[in-house]
């Protein structure tokens, strides 16, 4: 009985992909801040986003609106795995089973209307009682991103414009 148990935990450990617990272990420490917008992912680790691809590649976001970019430019190759920061604990977890709260009160990252990701259910409900905002699934937060994205990117520009304005302001 031990030596079969044994005998299936190995399969399974076989199986997961080295990526897998690459993502769980390091993705912070090897992939430290977004490529797209530069944030840094440990700041923003309750909503930073990895991406492992067919071809082995991989890529470390910020948020979900910065995944959302790698995905359209990245039309000819497969995502394997997208993980997400589980907003409550900041630990990565499978954003395709996630339980995502779009839109509420809370201010979201990089847009304006708002997606969280939980692992369980009911952090996802509790969280919607307080914030507001409605349940979702990957596809449909994803659809939000895709479809906030001009909002979002004219927003980011005139923030960025600002920020630019104020700092040659202060400059001597």
């Amino acid at each position: 009985m031990k030596r079969m148990a044994l005998c299936v935990l190995l399969t399974l450990f076989c199986l997961v992909p080295a990526n897998a617990l690459w993502a769980l272990d390091n993705d912070i420490k090897e992939i430290p801040s977004c490529k797209y917008c530069g944030m840094n992912r440990e700041t923003f680790a309750h909503s930073r986003m990895h991406i492992d691809y067919s071809d082995n590649s991989k890529e470390g976001l910020c948020s979900l609106h910065c995944a959302a970019v790698d995905l359209a430019l990245n039309l000819d190759k497969a995502p394997k795995t997208i993980g997400v920061g589980d907003y409550g604990t900041k630990k990565l977890i499978n954003a395709e089973t996630a339980f995502w709260v779009i839109g509420g009160k809370k201010p979201g990252v990089m847009t304006k209307n708002a997606k969280w990701a939980f692992a369980e259910k009911a952090d996802a409900e509790k969280f919607q009682g307080e914030f507001g905002g409605r349940i979702a699934g990957f596809d449909e937060a994803l659809e939000a991103a895709y479809k906030d994205l001009a909002e979002d990117t004219k927003m980011i520009r005139e923030r960025r414009k600002m920020r630019k304005m104020k700092m040659m302001e202060h400059k001597p």
